[in-house]
């Protein structure tokens, strides 16, 4: 077996290459800033037969999705990208794959809706698709980019549901890093071609995909739907298991910094969780307080077990939110918070929601100090809004 290659990659281009490794089979696109040039390879790649798929070019996001739910009903294995606004826009679309349990994998570069118009980087565009169906994970790095493209393949293909894979406009999409590049042979090992598509397309055998369901038959629907993502928070933590013996990087449900013997812990999501690690370590060996990290990687399935275990009895937790749903909070805080309402009174830690780095905001080691030494002056639950930044 020929050895791993490294090569200087941009986050957008880390997914590309992702998606060649996986042999995708149907891509679909329409461009949109800054989530372009993920699909702009990907047509390089197609044109030059570095991969062998059908590129099919379109007119609108919502198009391109409607694309990927054909070429997937018929048994193809298919991709998309996209951001924003271009999310916005296949939002109908969403549910029709995930209520189609089409395995789909649509990577979304992280950027602020409009207006005022935005290219810069926020999770709010994402986070609003919650309700979808679809599975979601957030990454770090440009490695775990290519690396949750092949991963999330392996668990849409096994429990049915679409999967997004989330990295952050510009911190992620137009850096370099060094990013490992598998031999296609270890891929196909670990990632077989498709199989049992639910939707088999033989002579004679006919089918509908989105016919008319009646209240006899919805909520059965709904209720396999869900039962399915709660199928896929064993997944995920299984497979990532597995990718890691495999390939040498193992992926769980969320990561741990520091975080065995913490006192205080910081909840975050995506590539400004480097930021938050790198001031915490520097933190700790200056004061000896116990901080740690805990960066949330599934968002859908919301792992609600493990996360109350691994937050369990800690003196305080602090949400850093690059996202906001108005009139309630930030949305991983209040997931959070409902998450560990199940805990004792005793067990429960006080919660605290920070929200920051909106509209590409940059969020820098003293904002994070400083959110480490207020967290410390507070003692009960706050229900307003931290706001760290913000110029009223």
């Amino acid at each position: 077996m020929t050895t791993a290659m490294k090569k200087v990659l941009t986050g957008n281009n880390s997914v590309s290459w992702g998606v060649k490794l996986s042999r995708v089979q149907v891509i679909s696109a329409y461009p949109i800033t800054p989530q372009t040039t993920i699909v702009e390879l990907l047509s390089e790649m197609v044109a030059n037969g570095e991969l062998e798929a059908e590129f099919i070019k379109v007119e609108s996001e919502h198009s391109a999705m409607s694309a990927v739910i054909g070429a997937s009903a018929a048994g193809a294995r298919a991709f998309t990208a996209t951001s924003a606004q271009g999310l916005a826009l296949m939002h109908e679309m969403l549910h029709w794959a995930a209520g189609a349990r089409l395995p789909i994998v649509l990577a979304n570069v992280n950027r602020a809706f409009g207006p005022p118009w935005s290219i810069w980087t926020e999770q709010t565009d994402s986070l609003a698709q919650r309700d979808t169906g679809w599975i979601q994970i957030y990454v770090e790095s440009n490695q775990e980019a290519l690396d949750n493209v092949i991963l999330a393949y392996k668990i849409a293909e096994q429990v049915n549901l679409p999967v997004m894979i989330v990295l952050e406009a510009f911190v992620l999409s137009h850096t370099n890093e060094p990013v490992e590049i598998y031999p296609q042979e270890m891929v196909d090992e670990f990632l077989p071609p498709r199989e049992n598509p639910l939707y088999v397309v033989e002579p004679g055998n006919n089918y509908a995909v989105g016919s008319l369901g009646g209240p006899d038959v919805y909520m059965e629907w709904r209720y396999k739907m869900q039962k399915a993502m709660e199928r896929a928070v064993d997944v995920i933590k299984t497979e990532g298991e597995n990718f890691g013996d495999h390939f040498g990087r193992k992926y769980g449900l969320y990561e741990g910094y520091m975080l065995d013997d913490a006192d205080i812990v910081l909840v975050s999501a995506g590539a400004f969780t480097s930021t938050v690690k790198y001031t915490v370590k520097h933190y700790r060996k200056e004061t000896g307080e116990k901080v740690g990290v805990l960066r949330l990687r599934a968002f859908r399935p919301f792992p609600h077990d493990a996360l109350r275990e691994a937050l369990c009895c800690r003196k305080k937790v602090a949400v850093l939110d690059r996202n906001i749903s108005f009139g309630h909070h930030g949305i991983f805080y209040s997931e959070l918070k409902s998450a560990l309402y199940r805990l004792k009174d005793d067990k429960r830690p006080p919660m605290f929601g920070y929200i920051l780095g909106l509209g590409g905001r940059d969020i820098t080691p003293k904002d994070i100090r400083e959110i480490i030494e207020d967290v410390k002056t507070r003692e009960e639950i706050e229900e307003d809004i931290i706001w760290k930044g913000v110029k009223p």
